[in-house]
C-alpha cells in the first residue's frame, strides 16, 4: 500500500494501512481459471469440436 500524506504521522499512517490490506487480503485459489485448455481429448473428439468430421 502506498501512503502519502504530509500530515498524519508515519505510525498511524502504517497502523491504518496494515489494518486496511488484512480486511482487504484474499485467498487465492488453487485451481486454474482456464484449466479447459489442458483436458486430454483424443483425435477423434478435436475433429469433432472443430467440425472437421
Amino acid at each position: 500500500m502506498e501512503w502519502e500524506c504530509c500530515l498524519k504521522d508515519q505510525e498511524d499512517g502504517a497502523r491504518e494501512g496494515a489494518a486496511f490490506i488484512r480486511d482487504h487480503v484474499i485467498r487465492v485459489t488453487d485451481k486454474i481459471f482456464d484449466d479447459f485448455a489442458g483436458t486430454p481429448l483424443s483425435t477423434a473428439q478435436m475433429n469433432t469440436i472443430l467440425g472437421i468430421a
